[in-house]
């Protein structure tokens, strides 16, 4: 595993945020125990990790609102608003490949320990196209590129060699404290979660990597939509 982080951190009057990134790559011969490594060759099911994410930027920022310079005479009501959140730009995790067969005939079927099969589709080395707009139901990926691995071997597709979509989300949250005593705080807040409800194809298993199944190639799984929330915190 090797990677580069940068953080910006930035405070002003009413103002503060802080920008983190983080480039990195990560590889293992299995990332769990669902990944069977090959007893013959180790190097075989070496692979970019199941969890490696390769460019993460997260910012997050607390801005206060000016509403109090709006009235004077009713700064019980608009002072103290705040909005604060947190938005991440990222690359998807690694699409893993997978034939649940035993073409390979090393008996490496997925018994519930294993949730792989050792044996990996064969790949032909055409064009991958990775679809960058996964919304219009096309497969993520070219699936001609791969077939079953053949009788006696175990496949020449890498476990994982490319990424799947990645995302784009902000989680906002408007809030006010109301100060009773300098102990005493009730903190109310409105909270959003995928605030601009763009759909989030992210994940680990975002896209079927099984050739066995139907659905290989197509992107399977997203994120929650928009999700908001009220909330009432009391510190004393």
């Amino acid at each position: 595993y090797n990677s580069f982080q940068a953080t910006v951190r930035h405070s002003s009057d009413g103002l503060t945020f802080l920008v983190g990134y983080t480039y990195s790559k990560s590889i293992d011969q299995a990332s769990a125990l669902s990944d069977p490594v090959n007893p013959y060759n180790f190097g075989a099911t070496r692979a970019l990790s199941a969890f490696d994410l390769r460019q993460d930027l997260v910012a997050s920022y607390d801005y206060q609102l000016p509403l109090d310079h709006l009235s004077r005479h009713a700064k019980v009501l608009t002072q103290g608003w705040t909005i604060s959140g947190v938005t991440r730009a990222s690359t998807g995790f690694p699409v893993s490949l997978k034939n649940n067969g035993d073409n390979s005939l090393m008996g490496s079927i997925p018994n519930g320990v294993n949730n792989y099969s050792l044996d990996l589709p064969d790949y032909n080395g055409a064009p991958l196209k990775l679809n960058g707009n996964p919304r219009n139901g096309l497969p993520y990926f070219n699936t001609a590129a791969f077939s079953v691995n053949a009788l006696g071997t175990p496949g020449n597709a890498s476990r994982r060699s490319f990424y799947g979509p990645g995302m784009f989300n902000s989680d906002i949250a408007l809030l006010r404290n109301f100060h009773f005593t300098e102990s005493k705080v009730l903190q109310f807040r409105l909270e959003s979660f995928n605030t601009f409800n763009h759909t989030q194809f992210f994940g680990p298993a975002a896209v079927n990597g099984n050739i066995d199944s139907p659905l290989f190639g197509q992107v399977v799984k997203a994120a929650s939509p928009r999700l908001m929330q009220l909330a009432v915190k009391f510190t004393f």
